[in-house]
């Protein structure tokens, strides 16, 4: 933790450099941005700082208390010890909770995006169950949510959606159910009640400001097309879905749900910019850590997270070897028991790597 937050030091000391340059201002573009970088570890810096003179404080109150030959004085220097050093505890505790919760706080909304994978239209019905299970969720504790694009199967399950999520804690609090979920059941569709094994991917993306991802007219293709629902419901009889291809990378974004062409691409381009951070973000970190990747529960889309056992009424999550007996419980939107251990694990890798 400590020399990641010596690193953070180290930044804002060369961001304040930057800006004192008489230049830097020329290009106001980057002196906002450094500014606004500044800002965002001003607080942390400046715990750090208060911590070091405790800690200073403490070495020099243990140097007096070894040269000391007076009681008093003994008595006076173990008090200042024993203050500072509780002192340094609170301001740990402050350093911790910033430092993890750094990437969470700049998140003001995020987007959660659930697909069927393999199983057909069991699949797709899981999917349902799990969309259901994290609404009833965000219902709960009062986040706002917004579907920002649907697929439906032909029996009401879906093939994939994107839920745009606002409130707080959110990205933080759900950070972790990016993987493929797997679901042990007997399908709705099966005659011979034989247990099928299915899956749901899950993916879990902050929305970026619109200046961290500029993206380039020329970059996009833009396509519009009359939306359509299952068993032709919901029919447009305008062209008002929208299909976006940001070509340099090939992701490709599809949103029909508003009657209006405007609306559809709107919210289109707000899904494109997370998919395309996610992507960068992606790249860089095997870039800097394949071991990182190597790890037991890196949220990896790739990764079985976790199974929904029906006939057991159990959910495992492999990740951390959580096995609940609450099934039911979890699927009507009771699933703090699931990640706030999760939570505390990756916190507490994540404290270990720095």
């Amino acid at each position: 933790m400590f020399e990641r937050l010596r690193e953070i030091e180290k930044r804002y000391q060369d961001i304040e450099e930057e800006m004192a340059r008489p230049e830097a201002l020329a290009n106001l573009e980057s002196y906002k941005k450094l500014a606004k970088e500044r800002a965002e570890i001003k607080e942390l810096v400046d715990l750090f700082k208060e911590w070091k003179k405790r800690d200073v404080g403490a070495a020099n109150a243990q140097e007096i208390l070894k040269s000391a030959h007076e009681e008093d004085m003994k008595v006076l220097a173990k008090d200042e010890i024993a203050l500072l050093e509780k002192e340094k505890e609170r301001l740990e505790t402050s350093l911790k909770e910033r430092l993890l919760s750094k990437g969470e706080k700049q998140a003001k909304s995020m987007f959660l995006e659930i697909r069927a994978g393999t199983g057909g239209e069991e699949a797709a019905l899981f999917a349902r169950d799990l969309f259901s299970m994290y609404m009833k969720y965000a219902e709960n504790v009062r986040w706002k949510t917004e579907v920002m694009t649907v697929s439906m199967s032909d029996l009401g399950g879906l093939k994939e959606v994107v839920l745009m999520v606002e409130g707080k804690d959110a990205f933080g609090m759900l950070r972790y159910e990016s993987g493929v979920h797997r679901v042990q059941r007997v399908p709705e569709t099966e005659a011979q009640g034989r247990i099928h094994t299915s899956t749901v991917t899950v993916a879990v993306l902050p929305e970026p400001e619109e200046l961290e991802i500029n993206i380039s007219p020329e970059e996009i293709r833009i396509d519009v097309f009359r939306s359509s629902g299952p068993g032709g419901q919901h029919v447009n009889t305008t062209d008002s879905a929208v299909r976006i291809t940001h070509m340099p990378t090939g992701i490709v974004v599809t949103c029909q749900d508003e009657k209006s062409q405007h609306k559809n691409k709107a919210k289109a381009m707000r899904v494109l910019r997370a998919r395309l951070k996610e992507k960068l973000e992606s790249e860089k970190e095997q870039e800097m850590s394949d071991e990182r990747r190597k790890q037991v529960g890196t949220g990896d889309r790739s990764e079985r997270i976790r199974t929904y056992n029906f006939p057991q009424g159990r959910v495992t999550d492999h990740r951390i070897g959580l096995t609940l007996y609450k099934l039911q419980d979890v699927l009507n939107g009771d699933i703090v028991p699931v990640i706030s251990p999760l939570i505390a694990h990756f916190q507490s890798e994540t404290l270990k790597k720095g």
